[in-house]
């Protein structure tokens, strides 16, 4: 069998420690290999094992003497014995017996610092507040049951569903590890006059009856300005007229297409010249709607 050179291991040059420089040794080498920094390195990973593994042997001072009478009866004279490629749980079987072997991996859990939980909450932004961005206040009740208020910075241009990370607002971690994270999810509600689908913002186009039947030219507007746009002759109830880059944010410099969804209006109330015209009109037209229908 192979051992693993603890003491180097946990950076010390020699065996002549005490078991408080044993552990400062061992708070070091914890947080330079401490997963939340080395995310992905899976050396790393195995290095925080080595080092946890070190630490439980060389922290109790009768599984310590018992390594040091090894390493001085098998390994003195400076022979390089200790290596990493020893068999997974073999050492603590040696110094520390099968049956404390459980027990030691539950407490190596125990003391190993564990990031808190993650809280995540939704918030309701207009269309408005979503595509101009804003600050917005956030009280949220804590595990202690107070009260607590965050800021909450809402870039311009968020989308639906996205969600704004606070660091180290969430549940507090164990054993010295890292609060958790607090997550915000927008969700962006319509109003009266906009609605957004993906990228593309609708609205309703009202024009009268004439203006549909003659054509014309009139203002659309949109979230930011308002666009002068051309209605042709005979246009429909329910037809669309598509004006580009005047959506929602697409990009840093691209927006979605604003889409303008025709509605004709006839008035409530006539006056007695419109209702002539109207009747007149309807004496000399030859247009039927529901003749397709038959």
């Amino acid at each position: 069998m192979v051992f693993k050179n603890y003491y180097k291991i946990l950076d010390l040059e020699t065996s002549r420690v005490s078991i408080e420089e044993i552990k400062q040794a061992y708070r070091q080498a914890a947080k330079k290999y401490h997963p939340d920094l080395n995310v992905g390195d899976s050396l790393a990973e195995e290095r925080i094992k080595d080092i946890n593994e070190a630490y439980k042997i060389l922290s109790v001072p009768s599984s310590k003497r018992k390594y040091d009478r090894i390493w001085n009866s098998k390994f003195e004279k400076g022979k390089k014995a200790f290596s990493n490629k020893t068999e997974k749980g073999q050492i603590f079987k040696i110094f520390l017996g099968e049956k404390e072997e459980k027990k030691e991996k539950e407490e190596i859990y125990k003391s190993y610092p564990i990031k808190g939980e993650n809280v995540e909450t939704k918030i309701r932004v207009s269309l408005y507040e979503a595509f101009y961005g804003l600050e917005k206040q956030l009280s949220l009740k804590t595990i202690d049951g107070k009260i607590k208020t965050f800021t909450v910075k809402i870039p311009q241009g968020i989308l639906d569903g996205e969600k704004i990370r606070l660091i180290g607002q969430g549940k507090p971690g164990k054993n010295g590890g890292k609060n958790g994270d607090l997550l915000i999810q927008i969700k962006i509600e319509n109003d009266n006059k906009f609605k957004l689908k993906g990228y593309d913002i609708y609205t309703d186009l009202l024009l009268t009856p004439w203006e549909a039947a003659l054509g014309t030219r009139v203002l659309v507007d949109s979230i930011d300005d308002a666009t002068k746009v051309y209605i042709p002759q005979g246009i429909q109830t329910g037809e669309k007229i598509k004006i580009p880059n005047k959506g929602y944010y697409r990009g840093k410099d691209t927006r979605g297409d604003l889409i303008a969804v025709v509605k004709t209006v006839v008035p409530k109330q006539l006056t007695k010249q419109e209702e002539k015209i109207f009747k007149e009109l309807n004496e000399i037209s030859k247009f039927n709607p529901r003749a397709d229908k038959k």
